[in-house]
């Protein structure tokens, strides 16, 4: 039996259709990326904070040992718990210590104080510990506060 000459198949696309579709659809997901990348901020790494000395060490100083004594009068007239007092206590050699050298000793432990060559101000440091974390009854505020004086003054 012959074909039927009425029905004929469907045509065949050139493969070049084909391609230039792919192209296309390369060029457009490639034109997408582009400007993704490109309007993208770059990260560029902060620089390193720099830091300077202060100018007036013994200035510095006499701020330090004025507000030392500010929180022993404190704990002397009741405005200040003791625990509180210790606890000022070990923050400000800390903060003078971080206004001297640049070293973040607020955030560093005691061993990393330690790890220092930071001369008294661990000993001060420890010193103040057993006010700050240890239980009831305190040491006295006196000596803890004469410490941190001396770790200051002493300071070059």
């Amino acid at each position: 039996m012959q074909a039927d000459p009425g029905l004929i198949g469907p045509l065949q696309y050139s493969q070049g259709w084909m391609w230039a579709g792919i192209a296309l659809l390369a060029l457009a997901l490639g034109w997408y990326c582009f400007v993704f990348l490109s309007t993208r901020q770059r990260r560029r790494p902060a620089p390193p904070a720099r830091f300077t000395a202060p100018s007036d060490l013994p200035a510095l100083k006499q701020a330090y040992l004025h507000r030392i004594d500010a929180v022993a009068a404190g704990a002397a007239d009741g405005s200040l718990t003791y625990r509180e007092s210790h606890q000022e206590l070990s923050l400000l050699v800390r903060s003078f210590v971080r206004d001297v050298t640049g070293v973040d000793a607020p955030r560093m432990t005691l061993a990393e104080l330690r790890g220092h060559p930071l001369p008294g101000i661990a000993e001060a440091v420890g010193r103040t510990y057993p006010g700050e974390f240890g239980p009831e009854p305190l040491p006295p505020l006196l000596e803890s506060a004469e410490q941190a004086r001396q770790a200051v003054w002493q300071w070059n």
